[in-house]
């Protein structure tokens, strides 16, 4: 298995390119990243504006419950699509539903043959007050082509370290709630079924309607 420093170096340097433009947007610990610099080198230099996964994450060959109740094979029902990836929950009071917003505007607003390239794929991290109907409900405000998959505890501990995330974090805050804290980015897959780019929270619409665009149009190249 590849390193994680070695995977997520791209990550963290438009991360951090990030928190240095929009002062703290999005709170973490963990591992130092490069300086500003290096995360605004990695911004000007690549084609692309979301963070460049070196080597890619292959789409994982997972079966998992969609919010119709029913089995969903992420890799066979998303083969041959861009596949935007996620993993978060309802209850979060801003990254989550910021992401989805942000990508459903995008496809509401671009070429339809965008949104005919893409599946956009939402797995819950937190499946107990995530029911599929719960879930089902929440990404249906966004748009309803959206995915959603329902894991088991077991399934997404699995799927964490396949993909090399940490493992989700449950927070008591009283009163029979609780916080859910996980990996805050989007996995962009593509048709090949490797996952190519990330991006983390702090994208900003015209961002996202850039890579997607060029995502269905030109396509990923390598270099």
């Amino acid at each position: 298995m590849f390193s994680r420093t070695r995977r997520f170096a791209a990550i963290a340097a438009v991360f951090v390119a990030l928190v240095a433009v929009a002062a703290g947007a999005c709170a973490g610990g963990g591992d130092k990243g490069p300086s500003p610099d290096a995360g605004m080198t990695a911004l000007a230099e690549s084609p692309f504006r979301g963070g460049r996964v070196d080597p890619p994450y292959p789409k994982p060959a997972v079966v998992l419950t969609d919010t119709t109740g029913n089995p969903f094979d992420l890799r066979k029902e998303t083969e041959g699509f861009i596949t935007l990836f996620y993993i978060g929950y309802t209850h979060c009071p801003d990254i989550c539903p910021t992401h989805m917003h942000d990508i459903a505007k995008v496809l509401k607003e671009s070429d339809p043959a965008v949104a005919a390239k893409m599946k956009v794929v939402f797995v819950t991290a937190d499946p107990e007050r995530d029911t599929p109907q719960v879930l089902g409900d929440w990404l249906h405000f966004f748009n309803p082509a959206f995915i959603g998959l329902v894991p088991t505890k077991e399934q997404l501990k699995a799927l964490l370290e396949e993909l090399d995330m940490p493992q989700t974090v449950y927070t008591n805050i009283g009163g029979g709630n609780y916080t859910a804290s996980h990996a805050a980015y989007v996995i962009a897959y593509t048709p090949d079924n490797q996952g190519r780019l990330a991006y983390p929270y702090g994208f900003t619409i015209e961002d996202w309607r850039h890579d997607l665009n060029k995502l269905a149009f030109i396509g990923w190249k390598d270099e």
